[in-house]
């Protein structure tokens, strides 16, 4: 299968059908909870960071970095609509750099859907969320099946081991893959 027509079928098919039953509520459900500080890897335009920013109330913190500035700008003006503006720091980050130091050892769990396969410098975004992470700080990482290879997720793997994670459990999604770290 091409890669244009995969493209397709996950923007008119999959896509409405993953935010049907891969709701944040659904999936963070027991991850995050009220005042938690929280990382969104790969943000976009927030449909993991506005629910994330519900769930860890008025008085947690959803960091969400993504390197579009256009998505950003986008997750800003839904979540000033939605009134959940205080609770995000949206933020534009570069291809090497996840832009989240001044969060270093503050973060409770941090999430990336679909982001580690579009990485250009997959090693530094896994340190990155590392530093980030408090001891015991949980990272989920999702991968579309179509683009997890053995092969690649056995380097998704060496990656998080590598930037000193351990793997806590393989949560089972309907059509995607997923590895649960924790910061040891």
């Amino acid at each position: 299968m091409n890669r244009a027509f995969t493209s397709y079928i996950d923007r008119v098919l999959w896509r409405p059908i993953r935010y049907l039953f891969q709701t944040p509520a659904r999936l963070l459900k027991g991850r995050v909870k009220p005042g938690m500080t929280v990382l969104d890897v790969g943000c976009g335009e927030g449909y993991y960071s506005l629910g994330m920013a519900r769930l860890v109330g008025t008085g947690g913190r959803v960091i969400a970095v993504d390197t579009e500035s256009e998505a950003v700008s986008a997750l800003r003006i839904k979540a000033e609509e939605a009134g959940l503006a205080g609770r995000i720091d949206a933020r534009v980050c570069g291809d090497e750099d996840l832009g989240v130091r001044d969060t270093e050892g503050e973060v409770d769990f941090a999430l990336a859907v679909y982001v580690i396969h579009h990485a250009q410098n997959p090693e530094r975004l896994m340190s990155d969320v590392y530093k980030a992470l408090k001891p015991g700080g949980r990272f989920l990482v999702i991968e579309p099946r179509h683009h997890a290879s053995a092969t690649e997720r056995e380097s998704v793997m060496a990656r998080a081991r590598s930037a000193g994670f351990a793997l806590a459990r393989h949560p089972r999604l309907i059509r995607d893959w997923a590895a649960d770290f924790v910061k040891a």
